[in-house]
C-alpha cells in the first residue's frame, strides 16, 4: 500500500508553497494566577483548574476543564466546556467564539488578553502530502501533521479525537511508524468489538481455567504490544468498570492476567483515539479523570473532511491513482456529482465512494446520496451480496433466540457470523488482495489482518 500510494501521490500535482501561519498568546493580566502565558499554535489547548489542561489555574471560580483553544486558518477559535460560571470574551457571554486577537477574555475572577502573533514571527506551515498513510495538502492537515511529528519523537501517551472516518487509526500507526518503537509490534485494541464479559480478558490476558471457555492461556494485548504501541481505539466506549484497571496498567506498567497471581512487567507506548468528546464525558462521570490525564499527555485533533476545503480533490485523484493503472485516468465526473457534498462519513466515505465508483462505475452508486443519510455509502461493493441481512445470518439469529443462549454470548456469535461472513466476501470481491479489501472496508490493514486470523482462529476451533 504505501509504495503504491508514494506512486499515486507522485502523480498529483504538487502541494501549493509553505505559507507562513500564525499563533495566539494568552496572557492572564489579573486574577490569581497574573503573569502565566499560554501560545496556541498546532494543538487544540485547555484552560482550566485540573492538571491534564495546558494553562492551569487556581482561581475557584474556574471549572476543571472551562475552555478550549485552537488555531484555525487566522483565527483563534474559544469554545466554553459547559463551564458553571461562563466564559465571556469583552463582557459578552460566550458558547463559542473566533477571534482575530486584542480581545479579553473572563473566566471566573481571571482576566485575559490575546495576542497576535504576526505571521513572520509564527511558525512555517510545512508542504507535506502526507504523513504515513494519512493524507492531505490543507493548512489544518500541516498543523496535524507538525503536531505528529513532534508527538512521533517522544515517548508520551497521545489521544486522537475526531469524527468517525477521519483516519484516528491510520495517524496512530504513522506515529508508531516515526518513532523509535517502530521495529516493536503495533497492536490495536478495539473497545467497541468485543462485550464487556470479554474484554478484560482481551486486555490483560487469561489463565486457563480461569473462566468458562478458557480453554487455552491467552496473553492480552498489553502482553503482546510489548516494546511497541498499543493503539486503544474508541477508548470512549470503554466500561467504566474496566477504567480503573487500565489505569493502573499505564501507571505500573504491569499487568495481571484474569485468574493469574503474578504481575507480568509491559513496556509499552499508549496511543488511544475516540469519536465522542472526552471532556463531556469526564464532567458528566463517564470517564475518569485521573484516566483521561494519563492518556490525554497530548492530544490531536484529526478535522473532519468538511473543513479542509480542497483535500477532497486531492484525496479522491490520490485514492483512484493508488488503485493501479488497471483504474484508468481520474474520471472528472466524479468532481461534478459530489460537488456540495459535506462528507459526513469522512475520509472513509470518500475512500468507499472512489473504490465503488472503479469497481463498478458510475451505475454502481445509485442515486445521488442524501445529505441525511450518511450511511448510504458507508457500505462497501459487496453490499449487494447481501451481507449481514441473508436468509442464514437471520437464521442464526433466530436459532439463538429459540434456544435461548445467554445474550452476551449469542451477540458474540453473531458478531462473529457477520465478522466471518463479511470479511470473506469483501476479500473475495478484491480478489483476495487485503489492502484493497481493508481500503474498502473502512477499516486499517493491520486490523483487517487481526479479523483474518481471528476468523481463521474460529473456524479451526469449530466442530466438524
Amino acid at each position: 500500500m504505501e509504495n503504491t500510494l508514494k506512486d499515486a501521490l507522485r502523480a498529483i500535482s504538487a502541494p501549493p508553497e509553505a505559507a507562513a501561519t500564525v499563533g495566539f498568546v494568552l496572557e492572564v493580566v489579573s486574577g490569581p494566577d497574573q503573569g502565566k502565558r499560554l501560545t496556541v499554535a498546532s494543538a487544540r489547548v485547555l484552560v482550566g483548574t485540573s492538571p491534564i489542561c495546558d494553562l492551569v489555574l487556581t482561581d475557584e471560580r474556574v471549572s476543571r476543564r472551562h475552555l478550549a483553544l485552537s488555531v484555525e486558518d487566522t483565527t483563534l477559535r474559544v469554545e466554553d466546556l459547559q463551564s458553571t460560571n461562563g466564559t465571556f470574551a469583552n463582557e459578552i457571554r460566550i458558547a463559542g467564539a473566533y477571534l482575530h486577537g486584542g480581545e479579553k477574555i473572563t473566566i471566573g475572577k481571571t482576566l485575559m488578553v490575546v495576542t497576535l502573533v504576526p505571521a513572520e514571527e509564527g511558525e512555517k506551515l510545512g508542504r507535506a502530502v502526507s504523513f504515513g498513510r494519512v493524507l492531505g495538502t490543507s493548512p489544518k492537515m500541516q498543523r496535524v501533521y507538525a503536531f505528529a511529528r513532534k508527538i512521533a519523537a517522544s515517548d508520551i501517551s497521545c489521544t486522537i479525537e475526531g469524527e468517525t472516518g477521519t483516519g484516528k487509526e491510520q495517524l496512530a500507526e504513522a506515529i508508531h511508524d516515526e518513532s523509535t518503537r517502530t521495529k516493536g509490534p503495533f497492536i490495536v485494541f478495539d473497545c467497541t468489538a468485543l462485550p464487556g464479559t470479554l474484554m478484560e480478558s482481551a486486555l490483560f490476558g487469561h489463565e486457563k481455567g480461569s473462566f468458562t471457555g478458557a480453554s487455552a492461556t491467552r496473553r492480552g494485548v498489553f502482553e503482546q504490544a510489548n516494546g511497541g504501541t498499543l493503539f486503544i481505539d474508541e477508548i470512549g466506549d470503554l466500561d467504566i468498570s474496566l477504567q480503573p484497571k487500565l489505569l493502573r496498567a499505564i501507571q505500573r506498567g504491569e499487568t495481571q492476567r484474569v485468574g493469574g497471581t503474578g504481575w507480568l512487567k509491559s513496556n509499552v507506548r499508549i496511543l488511544a483515539a475516540t469519536r465522542r468528546d472526552l471532556d463531556r464525558e469526564v464532567q458528566e462521570g463517564r470517564f475518569r479523570d485521573d484516566l483521561f490525564f494519563r492518556l490525554a499527555v497530548a492530544r490531536i485533533e484529526l478535522p473532519p473532511l468538511r473543513e479542509r476545503g480542497a483535500d477532497v480533490e486531492f484525496l479522491a485523484r490520490a485514492f483512484w491513482a493508488s488503485l493501479g493503472p488497471s483504474a484508468g485516468p481520474f474520471p472528472t465526473e466524479f468532481l461534478a456529482r459530489y460537488r456540495g457534498h459535506t462528507w459526513p462519513g469522512n475520509v472513509r466515505e470518500l475512500l468507499n465512494t472512489v473504490v465503488r465508483w472503479q469497481a463498478l462505475g458510475e451505475m454502481g452508486l445509485g442515486e445521488r446520496i442524501q445529505e441525511d443519510a450518511p450511511e448510504s455509502l458507508a457500505a462497501p461493493p459487496v453490499a449487494s451480496a447481501g451481507v449481514g441481512t441473508s436468509p442464514a445470518a437471520d437464521d442464526l439469529v433466530q436459532r439463538l433466540i429459540r434456544e435461548a443462549v445467554p445474550f452476551s454470548k449469542a451477540r458474540q456469535l453473531a458478531a462473529l457470523d457477520f465478522e466471518r461472513r463479511y470479511v470473506k466476501s469483501i476479500l473475495e470481491s478484491f480478489g483476495g488482495n487485503v489492502t484493497k479489501a481493508a481500503q474498502a472496508s473502512g477499516i486499517g490493514r493491520r486490523y483487517f489482518h487481526m479479523l483474518l486470523a481471528k476468523i481463521e482462529g474460529s473456524e479451526e476451533n469449530e466442530e466438524p
